[in-house]
C-alpha cells in the first residue's frame, strides 16, 4: 500500500534533493538446483497473483552464418506444444484461468513470462517445466512455425518504411557477425533450417543449466521451491554452450549510407555510435546523458531540432546495450521541407556540445529524477520484478542489480559523462545512414 505514494516522494525529493534517495530493495532468495537451473523467488503479498519469467541465456548473438533465425524462431516453437501439452494448448490454459503471457527474443537471451492467480501456480510450473523437458519439434510444427516467423519478418520489416534501415544500421555498424545480423534473421535461413537443426539448438540452449526461473508475488518461498524441484529437478542438464566471441575491432572511420525506402513518406536520419559492453561504466554515463540528450521533450535534441530549428517532426536516441560492444543511438525523422544535411548537421552540433563542455547541474537533476520514477515504475508489477531478476541473473550474472543499478546511475557525475562521450561518440565511430522517399515511377502514357 505504500507503493503509490513512497513514488511520489521519490520524485519529489529528486527535484530538490543534492544527493539521490535509496529505493527499497526487492528481496529475493536464489537456489541453485542440482541440473544447474537458477531459481529466484521474491514473495510479495500485496495482491493475489503472481509472475513468472522463465529467461535462457541464447539470443540471436548464438546463432551461425546460414542458420540465423533460431532463437527468435524458438519464441514461436516453444508455444507449438510438448510431450502433456498440445499445440497451442500452453495459450488456452493460461487464458482460461485468468492470466496473461508471452515471450521475446533479443541478441543476447530468450525470454518467456507469465503471470496468474496465486492458485494457479502449479499450472505454470507444470507448463514451463513441460516445454523446457520434452518440447515438440516435428516438421509439421517447425513449417508452420517457419511460415509465421516469415509473416513477421514481412509484417516488422519487409513491409514496414524504414524497416531496411533498422535491419541495415545493424549490419553496417558491426564487423563481427554475432551481432551483425538481424534477431529475426533471413528468409533463406528460415528455409533452409531442417528439424535436425532445429532439435540440436533446442537441446544445446534450453537446458536448466542454460536457464533462470524467477517468481515473485503471493508465494510460499519454501513451498514454492519444493514445487519447483518437483517440476524442473528432472530434467536433465546439458553441456555447456561454448561461449561466443563478441569481440568488435575499433572502428577508424565514418560509415556511411543513403536508402531509397518506397514506403518512407519523410526522409530520416540514423547516427549509430559503437560503445562499450553493458556491464561498463562508460555505459551508465551514457545513459544518463542519454536522458538529457535525446528523451522526451525536454531534452537537448528535442528542443533543438523539434522546436526552434522545427526541421524534425521526431526524434529519439537511446542506449542499445548488449553483453558486446552495443550502440547508441539517435533517429530523427525530417520536417517536410528540411533536408536531412540539416537536421544530422545540428545533431553533429548538440554532440560536439557534449564535447566541449559538461552537462548542467540542472539537466543532471532532471535526469536523476527520471531514472528514479523509471526505477519505481518498473518494481510496480510481479511481473515486472520476475523479468528483471530473471534477465539479470541470465545477463550479469547478478539478480540483485535491480537493487543497485538505479543507485549507480544516480551516482554518474557530469565530468564521467563528458569523458564517456568524449570517448565514443567521436566521428570515426560514427555509422550513418540517411533514408529518403523513393521517387514513384513515371506514370504510364
Amino acid at each position: 500500500m505504500l507503493r503509490f505514494p513512497l513514488s511520489l516522494c521519490l520524485l519529489s525529493i529528486g527535484l530538490t534533493a543534492a544527493e539521490p534517495s535509496k529505493i527499497p530493495p526487492v528481496k529475493f532468495t536464489e537456489t541453485l538446483l542440482d541440473n544447474g537451473l537458477r531459481v529466484i523467488i521474491a514473495e510479495d503479498h500485496y495482491a493475489p497473483i503472481f509472475g513468472i519469467a522463465v529467461s535462457y541465456a541464447v539470443g540471436s548473438k548464438d546463432e551461425r552464418a546460414g542458420r540465423t533465425g533460431f532463437a527468435h524462431l524458438f519464441e514461436h516453437m516453444m508455444f507449438k506444444g510438448s510431450e502433456n501439452v498440445g499445440a497451442g494448448e500452453h495459450f488456452y490454459l493460461i487464458y482460461n484461468n485468468g492470466g496473461g503471457m508471452n515471450g521475446t527474443t533479443n541478441t543476447d537471451r530468450t525470454l518467456y513470462f507469465e503471470v496468474l492467480p496465486k492458485n494457479q501456480i502449479d499450472l505454470a510450473l507444470f507448463l514451463e517445466a513441460d516445454r523446457m523437458r520434452s518440447l515438440d519439434i516435428t516438421k509439421e510444427n517447425l513449417d508452420n512455425q517457419r511460415q509465421a516467423v516469415k509473416e513477421e519478418r514481412r509484417l516488422r520489416l519487409d513491409n514496414q518504411p524504414y524497416g531496411q534501415t533498422n535491419e541495415r544500421i545493424t549490419e553496417l555498424a558491426y564487423e563481427n557477425f554475432a551481432y551483425k545480423h538481424s534477431v529475426i534473421g533471413s528468409m533463406a535461413d528460415l528455409d533452409a533450417a531442417s528439424v535436425e537443426d532445429v532439435s540440436r539448438f533446442f537441446k544445446t540452449y534450453y537446458a536448466p543449466n542454460n536457464a533462470v526461473l524467477a517468481l515473485v508475488g503471493d508465494l510460499n518461498t519454501k513451498e514454492t521451491l519444493e514445487k519447483v524441484k518437483k517440476n524442473f529437478g528432472g530434467i536433465p542438464k546439458q553441456e555447456a554452450p561454448k561461449p561466443v566471441d563478441l569481440s568488435e575491432k575499433p572502428q577508424t572511420a565514418e560509415r556511411r549510407e543513403r536508402i531509397e525506402d518506397r514506403l518512407a513518406r519523410l526522409a530520416r536520419v540514423d547516427v549509430a555510435y559503437k560503445i562499450p559492453p553493458a556491464s561498463s561504466k562508460d555505459v551508465a554515463s551514457l545513459q544518463v546523458m542519454s536522458s538529457i540528450l535525446g528523451q522526451g521533450e525536454s531534452s537537448r535534441l528535442y528542443q533543438k531540432l523539434v522546436k526552434e530549428k522545427e526541421v524534425a517532426v521526431q526524434m529519439g536516441a537511446f542506449v542499445n546495450d548488449r553483453m558486446g560492444p552495443g550502440v547508441y543511438r539517435i533517429v530523427a525523422i525530417v520536417r517536410p521541407g528540411k533536408s536531412p544535411e540539416e537536421v544530422e548537421s545540428l545533431i553533429s552540433e548538440e554532440i560536439a556540445k557534449l564535447h566541449g563542455e559538461p552537462v548542467t547541474e540542472k539537466e543532471l537533476r532532471r535526469a536523476r529524477s527520471s531514472i528514479r520514477r523509471g526505477a519505481v515504475g518498473s518494481r510496480q508489477s510481479a511481473l515486472g520484478r520476475a523479468i528483471r531478476l530473471a534477465d539479470d541473473a541470465v545477463l550479469f550474472n547478478d539478480p540483485g542489480r535491480i537493487n543497485t543499478e538505479a543507485e549507480q546511475l544516480m551516482q554518474v557525475s557530469a565530468a564521467e559523462i563528458q569523458a564517456a562521450v568524449r570517448s565514443h561518440l567521436n566521428a570515426a565511430n560514427r555509422t550513418v545512414i540517411v533514408t529518403v522517399p523513393a521517387a514513384k515511377p513515371a506514370a504510364a502514357r
